[in-house]
């Protein structure tokens, strides 16, 4: 008959023992797996929009980065357009009027330009400024940015603009505007908030990134852009100045959105920054 070598208490500390070491070995095993993951997270390529299928949502402007339920509400966001016998308004009519007064044909030319929001064209707006003109050959990702974000600056105005369906200064004043062959569709559109004027200053708060040593040439560029709305007579100045906050409030919510961050990256690289 053998004989246990082992008492009660030896049996326990072997046990304590083979325990721990089967811990170590649980942990190692765990954090040599996160290890991998962790390697194949940061090593993994990302894919910038250039290599997805895009689909238009409307003949020439690209689906945006936000769905539809991560766009700004602008009709929660922005105050109701000023009625008539307010200061506010008496401010729209006065500017209004001075625009329709102006005799500044170089500016009329410029802002005639502005409304134009079809790609490649759109991208002068910013290439008269720009020392690194913006192109789809050079600057492809770049490019892509601001054809995809026409839509999330343009529709996060457009519950108010339903809502309200303001009517546009040439409907008021009968005074001609920069695009005539515009009319017809813009009295159908609301004015209030204006969506040029946002899609204009969220370009121009991304470019200042890809440009930060041209960040007040650009802003200014961006201003003018929603200004050429004023010029244009298809505007009141509280549309612009609220169609300018609505693309700052589109812009803070792109910074959330995944795609539009490794576009962004992708963008900065290609121009060296």
């Amino acid at each position: 008959m053998g004989t246990c070598l082992l008492t009660g208490r030896d049996t326990v500390i072997l046990k304590m023992k083979v325990s721990s070491k089967d811990i170590r070995m649980k942990k190692f095993s765990i954090l040599f797996v996160l290890f991998l993951f962790v390697l194949g997270c940061t090593t993994q390529e990302k894919v910038t929009s250039l290599s997805l299928d895009i689909p238009e949502i409307h003949k020439g402007i690209l689906k945006g980065y936000l769905s539809v339920d991560e766009l700004p509400n602008s009709l929660k966001l922005v105050p109701p357009p000023p009625e008539e016998g307010s200061a506010a308004y008496a401010l729209d009519l006065d500017i209004a009027g001075k625009y329709v007064s102006s005799t500044d044909e170089a500016r009329k030319k410029q802002a005639t330009a502005d409304a134009h929001l079809g790609f490649p064209e759109a991208v002068e707006a910013f290439n008269i400024i720009l020392d690194t003109k913006i192109s789809e050959e050079s600057t492809p990702n770049l490019y892509m940015i601001l054809r995809r974000t026409v839509a999330d600056a343009g529709l996060s105005t457009y519950a108010a603009k339903i809502h309200y369906q303001r009517e546009r200064p040439f409907m008021v004043n009968n005074t001609p505007i920069c695009t005539p062959e515009d009319e017809e569709g813009l009295r159908k559109d609301g004015s209030y908030p204006s969506g040029h004027t946002a899609i204009g200053w969220a370009w121009s708060l991304i470019l200042a990134e890809v440009f930060p040593e041209q960040a007040d040439e650009i802003f200014q560029r961006g201003k003018e852009f929603g200004i050429s709305r004023n010029v244009c007579n298809v505007h009141w100045h509280s549309d612009v100045v609220y169609g300018r906050m609505m693309g700052a409030v589109a812009v803070a919510r792109l910074h959330a959105n995944e795609q539009f961050l490794i576009d962004l990256a992708a963008a900065k690289e290609e121009i060296g920054q």
